[in-house]
C-alpha cells in the first residue's frame, strides 16, 4: 500500500483521515458545552486517545522539520487545529486558559507525549496521565 503513497507520513495521514474528521466534528459537537475549558480537554483527552492507540498517528501529526510549519504542513494536525481553536478561543475567552496558549502548542505536547510512551505496554493509559499531569501542572491540588 506504501507504494501509492511519496511518503510514510502521506500514507498515515490517509489512513487516519476519517479519524480525523471524527474528532473534527466531535469539536463542533463540543463548542455548545457548557464550560469551555472542560470542552476543550474533553476533546484533547479524545485527540490523545486516539494517538495513543493508532501507531504512527503521532509521527503523522508531528512536522518534519526545522523549515516545515508544524500544522500547515500537513492535512491531519491542519485538520485537528481548525477544529480545536474554536474550543481554544472560547475557553481562552472564559478566562480559563491562558490567552498566549495556542492549538499547534496543545497539539506538539500531544505528540511529544505519545511519542514518549509508545513502546510502554499500556501506551494509551501512561499517555493519559502524563496529558493530565501536564494539564493539571505541578501544583498541589487546594
Amino acid at each position: 500500500m506504501r507504494r501509492h503513497f511519496p511518503t510514510r507520513r502521506a500514507l498515515l495521514e490517509a489512513v487516519s483521515h476519517s479519524r480525523i474528521d471524527a474528532l473534527s466534528r466531535r469539536a463542533a459537537e463540543l463548542a455548545d458545552a457548557p464550560d469551555g475549558r472542560d470542552a476543550l480537554l474533553r476533546w484533547l483527552d479524545e485527540v490523545v486517545a486516539y494517538c495513543a492507540t493508532v501507531r504512527g498517528l503521532a509521527v503523522a501529526l508531528s512536522y518534519a522539520g526545522p523549515d516545515t510549519d508544524p500544522v500547515r504542513g500537513n492535512t491531519c494536525a491542519g485538520a485537528l487545529e481548525e477544529a480545536g481553536t474554536p474550543l481554544l478561543d472560547r475557553a481562552v475567552r472564559d478566562g480559563a486558559v491562558r490567552a498566549d496558549i495556542a492549538l499547534t502548542d496543545l497539539i506538539t505536547v500531544i505528540v511529544g507525549i505519545v511519542l514518549a510512551v509508545e513502546h510502554r505496554a499500556d501506551a494509551a493509559a501512561e499517555a493519559d496521565r502524563l496529558f493530565r499531569l501536564t494539564v493539571a501542572g505541578l501544583a498541589p491540588h487546594a
